[in-house]
């Protein structure tokens, strides 16, 4: 039945899909605001006919240019962010490669990054700035990488350079907001997942795309929990690092509140930030101690 399942969603997602892009490729080239909307409506029925069952508390502000910080689990989080919002999202720079994936990726509007060398996420920096000077919402996957969906990876500052770059955002997005996303996968048919389970919607590691997508697709409908933080303007941030650190609390408690079965706005303890090693002293020998006196 698994096989049955994910062979008629994948039959379903080709019908779906080859027909419309054509469409927003032509929108693209005339009408840009559609362009930006399209994929919204597109995603709503993929979720629906991945069997995905989005549980949205909060919600991401329309009338504004928005910076979407994320956590990232899974290939599932694309269409499931999309069909929250009309969104475009920052990836790296490999995923243009990747046969298929590219074209959808291109097609929504999608800023690619070299997350490698510090020097490439500063040259994208333009191209975010210019979105949301142009009221888009932007997502950034803030780990990196993917997790096994049981905890948040320490967010990487570099990443947020493209988006907070020194003396630039605020003389030209002045009105841009920050929200957060915290994303949990929570029930496998209907049946609540623990540690164990998390991670079998997990997409992460060396795993390859192709066999996780059939077995996910098989595996039943899943519901997952979207927890949207509140607007904080973008100009609040003196730099990076502290809208790293903000965003990073954030999406850290609402991922506990999610997994623990929490209300949004349930009170938890605080996460110890993961922070480096102090260095250790080397203990001076007899020797050299004596030495400093000879």
């Amino acid at each position: 039945m698994g096989k049955l399942r994910a062979g008629s969603i994948l039959a379903g997602f080709a019908g779906l899909t080859l027909p419309l892009m054509p469409v927003q490729a032509a929108l693209l080239r005339f009408s840009p605001r559609l362009a930006r909307t399209f994929p919204h409506w597109y995603h709503r029925r993929v979720c629906r006919l991945f069997g995905i069952r989005l549980e949205i508390d909060g919600a991401v502000v329309r009338d504004k240019p928005v910076l979407l910080v994320s956590n990232h689990t899974s290939w599932l989080d694309i269409p499931v962010l999309s069909a929250v919002a009309p969104v475009s999202f920052v990836a790296k720079r490999e995923v243009g490669a990747w046969p298929g994936v590219s074209t959808l990726a291109r097609l929504q509007r999608t800023v690619f990054v070299d997350r490698e060398k510090r020097t490439a996420v500063g040259e994208t920096a333009g191209e975010i700035i210019e979105r949301l000077r142009l009221g888009d919402t932007v997502v950034l996957f803030a780990e990196g990488t993917s997790s096994d969906g049981n905890r948040v990876l320490p967010f990487r500052t570099s990443l947020f350079a493209a988006a907070k770059p020194p003396q630039r955002v605020a003389s030209g997005v002045p009105d841009a907001v920050v929200q957060t996303i915290a994303l949990t996968y929570t029930r496998l048919h209907g049946i609540p997942m623990g540690r164990a389970e998390r991670p079998l919607t997990s997409w992460y590691g060396d795993m390859q795309l192709p066999p996780h997508a059939w077995a996910l697709l098989g595996a039943g409908p899943i519901d997952v929990r979207v927890v949207v933080g509140p607007p904080v303007p973008l100009d609040d941030f003196t730099d990076r690092k502290s809208l790293a650190r903000h965003s990073e609390d954030e999406v850290r408690a609402n991922v506990l509140r999610a997994t623990r079965g929490l209300a949004a706005d349930a009170p938890v303890e605080p996460v110890r930030r993961l922070e480096k090693p102090a260095p250790v002293r080397r203990r001076k020998s007899d020797e050299e101690r004596l030495a400093k006196w000879v």
